[in-house]
This record gives C-alpha cells, sequence and structure tokens, in this order.
C-alpha cells in the first residue's frame, strides 16, 4: 500500500501541475470562465491543459526521469480533461469488473450521451499493450535498487527482475548489473535445428528456388569434403569476428635463392617451393608471437597458448578444399617442410589422407600464387584465430631513395579473430613475416 499511494501522490501533483499550468494560460489569455466541474465535463470538446511541471515526492525507488520514460508524460505535453494520465496496478489488488478493460477514462460518462462517440477495436488492442506494459512496470517498480541502477540498466536492456542484487537485503547495485550482461554474454547460445527454428542464428532460411522455369538446369551432388568444408565455413564465419590485415613481402633474393637451389634438390626428389619457405618463415613468426598460436577457450575467459607449432596448408583438389597438417614445422628445415608438402598434397589429391593427418592445426595458410589474384579474405579456421592468404607475386617499382627499382612482391592477407588479435598486433605479424621473406637468413638468428 505504500507504493500504492506514493504513486497516488504522484498522480496528484501531475494533475495539479497540469492544472496550474492550465489556469495561467487561461489568465494570460483574460479568460474568466471558472473551473468546469466533473459533472458538466464537455467529453465532446475538452478542455485542454498544458503540463507545467512533474515532480516525485514520497517515491525513492524512481527519479523523474524514470517516471517521465515510464509515463510518457513531460513539460509542455498537452492533455485534455476526462483522461486518464497514468494508471496503477498494484501487485495483488484485483481490478473490480475483471470482464472491463482496465484502461479507461477516469470520469466514465454516461452511456446514453449522445456526443460520446463508440470506441473503435483497434483502441482495445491498444489498451491491452499498455496494460502489459503496466504490469511489467508494476514488477520493476517492486525491484530493489537505486536510480541509478534503473537508468544503466534501461541503458544496457537488462530486465532487472533477471538479476540478482548481492547487496545488503538483496538490493542491485551497479556491479551486479555488469555480472549480468558479462554472464548473457559469454553464455553460448542453444543449439538449435533449422527445422525446430526457420531462423537459426537469427538468420532466415534461403527460401528454395526452381530454376529449371528459366533454362535447363543440372543437378551434382556435393562431395563429402565439400559438405564439411562449408559447415566448418560457415560456422566460422557466424562465431568468429574476422578482420584483415594486408601486407606486402619483397621476396626478390628469396626468389633468386629458391632458383639457385631449385634444380640440385630435384635430383635429390625434392621441390623445392616458394610455400616451403613461407611454412618456416611462419613457424618461426609464430614462436616470436605466440598469441597467434593460440585458441579461445570456450567460456571465453581464457587464452589457450599451444607449445606445439603446426601449420595446415590449404590443398586445391579435384573435389574440393582440403587442409592437411605440417606438424612441428619449427623443428623442420626448409627442404624437411617441402618434402612434406609434396608428401602430403599427393595424398590429398589421391583422396589418401587420415583424418589425423587434417587435425590439430595452430595456424593456417591459403596460397592462390600459383592461380593468380592480388589479395583475398581468407577465413580463420576455427579454432584457430589467424589465417594467412597469399596471392600471385609481381614485380613492382619500388624506390630505394635514388632510384626506382624492379622488384618481385608478394601480396600477404592475415585473416584473425579480433577477439583474441588486435590491429596492431596484425601488422606487427605481417612486418616481421615481410622481413624474413626478405631475408631468409634471419631464421638462423
Amino acid at each position: 500500500m505504500g507504493m500504492k499511494n506514493s504513486l497516488l501522490v504522484f498522480v496528484l501533483l501531475v494533475l495539479i501541475n497540469a492544472t496550474s499550468f492550465g489556469q495561467f494560460r487561461k489568465s494570460r489569455d483574460k479568460s474568466t470562465a471558472p473551473p468546469v466541474a466533473e459533472s458538466n465535463l464537455n467529453y465532446a470538446n475538452p478542455v485542454e491543459y498544458y503540463i507545467g511541471g512533474i515532480d516525485v515526492k514520497g517515491l525513492t525507488v524512481l527519479d523523474k526521469n524514470a517516471m517521465v520514460s515510464l509515463t510518457g508524460l513531460k513539460v509542455g505535453d498537452k492533455i485534455s480533461e476526462g483522461k486518464a494520465l497514468i494508471q496503477v496496478t498494484v501487485a495483488g489488488e484485483q481490478s473490480a469488473n475483471n470482464n472491463q478493460p482496465q484502461a479507461q477514462d477516469i470520469h466514465q460518462p454516461n452511456t446514453n450521451h449522445a456526443s460520446i462517440p463508440s470506441e473503435p477495436k483497434p483502441v482495445i488492442a491498444h489498451q491491452e499493450i499498455k496494460q502489459d506494459q503496466q504490469r511489467q512496470t508494476t514488477k520493476m517498480l517492486a525491484v530493489h535498487c537505486g536510480p541509478a541502477v534503473r537508468r544503466l540498466a534501461r541503458e544496457l536492456g537488462v530486465d532487472l527482475q533477471q538479476v540478482t542484487g548481492t547487496a545488503a537485503k538483496g538490493r542491485i547495485v551497479k556491479e551486479d548489473v555488469h555480472v549480468f550482461v558479462k554472464q548473457a554474454l559469454n553464455t553460448p547460445a542453444p543449439v538449435v535445428s533449422q527445422t525446430d527454428n526457420p531462423t537459426v542464428s537469427g538468420l532466415p532460411i534461403l527460401p528454395d528456388i526452381d530454376f529449371s522455369k528459366w533454362g535447363e538446369v543440372e543437378f551434382k551432388d556435393l562431395s563429402k569434403i565439400q559438405k564439411l568444408s562449408a559447415q566448418n565455413l560457415h560456422r566460422a564465419w557466424l562465431h568468429i569476428p574476422h578482420v584483415t590485415q594486408f601486407d606486402e613481402a619483397d621476396i626478390t633474393d628469396l626468389e633468386a635463392f629458391r632458383v639457385s637451389q631449385k634444380d640440385s634438390l630435384k635430383a635429390q626428389g625434392v621441390n623445392l617451393t616458394l610455400l616451403s619457405f613461407l611454412v618456416k618463415a611462419c613457424a618461426y613468426v609464430l614462436e616470436k608471437m605466440p598469441k597467434f598460436n593460440s585458441s579461445l577457450s570456450k567460456d571465453g575467459e581464457q587464452l589457450i597458448i599451444k607449445k606445439y607449432i603446426h601449420i595446415g596448408v590449404a590443398v586445391d583438389t579435384p573435389n574440393g578444399l582440403v587442409v592437411p597438417v605440417i606438424r612441428n614445422a619449427d623443428q623442420k628445415s626448409v627442404v624437411e617442410i617441402a618434402k612434406s608438402l609434396a608428401e602430403l598434397s599427393t595424398k590429398a589429391r589421391d583422396k589418401k589422407l587420415t583424418p589425423a593427418e587434417m587435425q590439430g592445426a595452430t595456424f593456417s595458410i591459403s596460397s592462390l600464387g600459383g592461380i593468380g589474384g592480388t589479395a583475398f579474405t581468407p577465413i580463420v579456421n576455427w579454432p584457430e584465430v589467424a589465417i594467412l592468404g597469399v596471392s600471385r607475386s609481381s614485380h613492382k617499382p619500388i624506390w630505394d631513395g635514388k632510384s626506382f627499382n624492379p622488384r618481385l612482391i608478394l601480396p600477404l592477407s592475415l585473416s584473425y579473430d579480433h577477439r583474441v588479435i588486435d590491429g596492431a598486433d596484425a601488422a606487427r605479424f605481417t612486418t616481421l613475416l615481410s622481413q624474413i621473406l626478405a631475408d631468409i637468413r634471419r631464421v638462423l638468428l
């Protein structure tokens, strides 16, 4: 009853302020008509008033701004006599007539009055919505917390009824609201099949289109690898906030060294490719920057740093893209990496790769250099936190301070999980990688 009395005081204060301001405007307009008695209210042409001020007294759980937000009233609003300003429903109190809508005029006129039009049906639906809002307001008023906490909850979109108070007598403080928001963000969404819910992940299901009505079509089943890749890539794209850092590396000297060693190693059955040097360089950078060789824990609270460096290399096959893994790449020489790449690529094209040979990677490389392109955005291969994309190298004129010289430039595209890695870290990674590729001798230091 204390809350009810407080709210009634608020309503009376609003009515007094509105009436006072209205009388002020009427006196200013030199109107001498006395106030209209309740029994003489003209519902056909009601007198309009302006709210001159709003004050809250006897109510400690809400401030003025909160009441303005809850009621929709503010200084300067126009109101008409005979219309309800606010309706309060106290918990446990029942309506006097359950068959009648609760949101009605304070002053109910005679139903035989000819000037009163009947209420249209849409108004009833609107009244039901307002009733629900009022019930929510009553529940919110019962929550034990201060005005500042309520303001914070409104800004963050938090339902205070779901927050557990840790202060004295269960009072909710700002820290409780922050803890609630943090827990909500870290709680994984329940797995729901598309059969049960057509809007999984908040995305509507794509409609089934009959393309044959525009011309001849052919249906071709996806391979098992393509189906698995599609699922993994879609999951990674939805859950990982992707950012891509673009950079370039001068591989002029590296390419000259590779060509000089190519023939002698080919006689030994070794195909020394640029990708072999890339794997070795990435292993070196990952050792220097272990954050890129990590995974984010399921609850998002910890970073799992791996003490091993296994690099996955995307291989294009007739049946789809596969990513075999070169284990302990940091402990292998460039020649050993080249042998591993040749062996795994052959298995991939012959469909002889085992599941174990495609698992456990800590970092991935996707090279399109043999095909073409200038840059692209590779998708992070979860649970990894970064992937390096490599496009085709080309000669560019580079200024050395005195003249332009032709240099072989390799485009780099580093995609990363922004929850773990920020832009500065990504820039440092590609910068160090470019330095290593420019002079591979740095890996010996």
